[in-house]
This record gives C-alpha cells, sequence and structure tokens, in this order.
C-alpha cells in the first residue's frame, strides 16, 4: 500500500499512472466479486480510497499552481 508521503513525492505523470492502474485493478475486483467471492474483500475499499488520495494531491497541486500563476 502506497502512503500518503510516497504519492505526493512521485510527478504528476506517476500519479496518473498509479491511478489508472487502481482503477482497473478496482474494476477487476468488483468483478471478481459479482462473479465469485473474493479472497480479500477489503481491497475494494484500499483500491476506492487510493484512488480518492492520488484525486485529492491532483487537485491539491492544480490548485496551488493556479495561486502561485495567478497575480494577487
Amino acid at each position: 500500500m502506497t502512503s500518503n508521503s510516497e504519492l505526493r513525492e512521485m510527478s504528476d505523470e506517476q500519479l496518473e499512472a498509479t491511478a489508472a492502474e487502481a482503477a482497473r485493478e478496482l474494476f477487476q475486483l468488483r468483478f471478481q466479486s459479482q462473479s465469485e467471492r473474493l479472497s480479500t474483500p477489503s481491497d475494494i475499499r484500499k483500491n476506492r480510497r487510493l484512488i480518492a488520495r492520488i484525486k485529492t494531491i491532483q487537485t491539491e497541486r492544480s490548485k496551488a499552481a493556479e495561486a502561485n500563476s495567478t497575480p494577487a
């Protein structure tokens, strides 16, 4: 599992790739949960939270970039 500090150290491209991978895995887990039993049902929650963390960091970065580019 990736911690917040590890996510914040990643570049924007790495965050995008991590989010895409987590979304793919979440899709597979949801599909698997409907067709058969999951060995660890908590993986769905972990992936959802990872995606939310990544999106939060991306939003923070975009707001910081807007604040720095806009003259006060």
